[in-house]
């Protein structure tokens, strides 16, 4: 007997391109679950698809409603939506396995009353032990298929001893055969049922195993194409045989290539960090993480390396997704960020960090009530020298945290230069209002005079100390280590800008008191 699915066009042919991304709530979301998350959605956005969110919940030990809500929250930052799923109505719900019990037990029966099942009685020890078996023999462990041949009545038996039986695909026989598939990105791959042995259908409890699950949805829903990662590829071919027990068609299926870490390794924390929520709350951007993603085992025509999610839309294609295995690239994904911050505007990125830093006790030190112009002017000051938000908001921290002044700093601060460099800029300061150093209007309405105000007062600040012997490099040292306790940092107009007046003032009388 061989099984064999045609290689069709990417669109389906006749039929409405119909995808899933099936994640089961059982962690967040991970990087590589993410690309093929982002995979789906490409091609279905690109063939007038649809996409459908599917939760394989039938891990009840493992599943949780809370990990559920991640991978939702974590799928709408990364900026996917879908068309049909757990959380939208649908002509082929429920879209929790969880809610499809009945749905499994109706194909269950039909399996055992074809004969292309049978219940299982062998207990977990008596598996382990017939495991143990094959590989001390050099075999590959696989289960014997010993139950097959059980007789109505040593199954009564059984049953009358309380022993709840689980119920397995019969796929075993004396004449393995061959099942054969043309992968839609590895093109065609051919496993023997030798290496599979009988599989488990639903487990001893009544829960589904997610062969049998994935294969009922999949044609249940209507599904056109099973787009997944590589290590899936026996789990298709045990669906392909579901399938055709149950006289349904399969769908297409294409394999992603593996994400490894830089060592060649399977990705994993000793890597990097393996989830979106961590890249999130790192402070990555979700423009730069889906770029980063669409980059693994993706590439465009051009070469061009930064896009969108809609120019990604127009461009992506299985063809160009390669077959070898992506290498996670940390630094890659940070360059990526740092482009994206570039090019975001000023104003949304203060809207960004104004989410991430909402803190009461952070905003309460910010010397203004209108919180999100001070941010805005901040990311100007910044914006150059962030790879992350979480970089930003350490920035930010420093901005508003009053200066440590180490005792070699205190030194320097009792010389006569800056002692003097502080009484000239204390001058100046108070020759300008309140207003013209940071304007109580918010910077879209004033544009740009109250940080030129901060340009002008530091340069004529300057020239008064150059006339009095003070050479503009100590000026402006002695001042950045009156004012932040440090040699370098954002350029001085900023942090004046940002500082206000009044803070400038009072930091600059404590200085001059020391002794």
């Amino acid at each position: 007997m061989e099984l064999k699915i045609e290689l069709v066009k990417e669109v389906g042919g006749n039929k409405k391109v119909r995808v899933r991304f099936a994640p089961s709530p059982t962690g967040h979301l991970h990087i590589g679950s993410a690309r093929t998350a982002l995979f789906n959605w490409l091609f279905a956005r690109a063939n007038q698809g649809i996409f459908i969110l599917r939760i394989e919940d039938t891990d009840v030990t493992r599943s949780t409603k809370e990990y559920e809500a991640s991978i939702i929250e974590e799928l709408k930052w990364l900026g996917l939506d879908w068309d049909e799923g757990a959380d939208k109505d649908g002509s082929f719900g429920p879209y929790r396995q969880s809610q499809r019990l009945e749905i499994y037990q109706e194909q269950i029966e039909q399996l055992l009353n074809s004969g292309s099942a049978y219940y299982c009685y062998c207990t977990a020890d008596e598996l382990e032990a017939e495991r143990q078996k094959a590989i001390s023999e050099g075999k590959m462990p696989k289960y014997s298929g010993k139950c097959r041949s059980l007789s109505n009545k040593e199954q009564l038996l059984l049953k009358k001893q309380g022993k709840s039986p689980a119920v397995r695909f019969a796929v075993s026989s004396n004449q393995p055969y061959e099942v054969k598939f043309s992968d839609l990105i590895k093109g065609e791959i051919s496993i023997s049922t030798e290496v599979i042995g009988d599989f488990i259908l639903l487990r001893a409890d009544g829960s589904p195993t997610y062969n049998f699950a994935a294969a009922v949805d999949d044609f249940k829903m209507k599904i056109t194409h099973v787009l997944r990662g590589e290590d899936h590829i026996t789990n298709t071919v045990r669906q392909i045989l579901v399938c055709r027990s149950l006289n349904q068609s399969q769908p297409q299926y294409g394999h992603f290539p593996m994400i490894l870490g830089a060592d060649g390794g399977k990705l994993s924390k000793r890597h990097s960090h393996t989830s979106i929520s961590e890249y999130r709350d790192l402070g990555f951007l979700p423009e730069a993480v889906i770029n980063y993603l669409s980059l693994l085992s993706w590439s465009s025509e051009s070469g061009k390396e930064v896009f969108g999610l809609e120019e990604l839309r127009q461009l992506f294609s299985l063809n160009r997704v390669g077959k070898s295995a992506a290498i996670f690239n940390f630094n890659k994904l940070e360059w990526l960020n740092k482009v994206w911050i570039k090019k975001l505007p000023d104003r949304e990125i203060a809207r960004r960090l104004n989410l991430l830093i909402n803190e009461q006790d952070f905003q309460n030190k910010i010397p203004t009530r209108d919180v999100f112009a001070w941010l805005l002017r901040a990311v100007k000051a910044i914006k150059s020298n962030i790879t992350v938000l979480l970089d930003a908001k350490e920035q930010l921290e420093q901005i508003i945290e009053p200066p440590v002044y180490s005792s070699d700093v205190k030194q320097k601060l009792k010389s006569w230069k800056a002692r003097e460099s502080v009484k000239i800029f204390r001058y100046w300061l108070n020759n300008y209002s309140d207003n013209e150093i940071f304007s109580s209007v918010s910077i879209m309405q004033e544009g740009e005079l109250d940080l030129d105000n901060c340009k002008d007062l530091l340069k004529k600040a300057a020239r008064q100390a150059k006339d009095k012997g003070i050479a503009g490099k100590d000026f402006y040292h002695s001042l950045r280590f009156a004012l932040t306790g440090k040699d370098s940092g954002l350029e001085l107009f900023y942090l004046v800008n940002l500082y206000g007046k009044e803070r400038c003032l009072n930091l600059t009388e404590q200085v001059l008191k020391l002794v």
